[in-house]
């Protein structure tokens, strides 16, 4: 699972299709930072990822 972001609303997300209606992209991965502010996402969907 990759992290997406919609063209439209600039909302990100996991799914393909945003609750606006449009399509998410896939976005280029963010420059490692020890105050990393989106690790706690990355985490949860690793996890979700492992339940399914």
């Amino acid at each position: 699972m990759h992290i997406l972001k919609c063209t439209t609303c600039k909302s990100y997300g996991l799914e393909e299709k945003c609750t606006c209606g449009s399509k998410r992209e896939r976005v280029t991965p963010a420059k490692y930072s020890p105050e990393d502010k989106y690790a706690e996402y990355r985490r949860q969907a690793k996890k979700e990822s492992k339940d399914n």
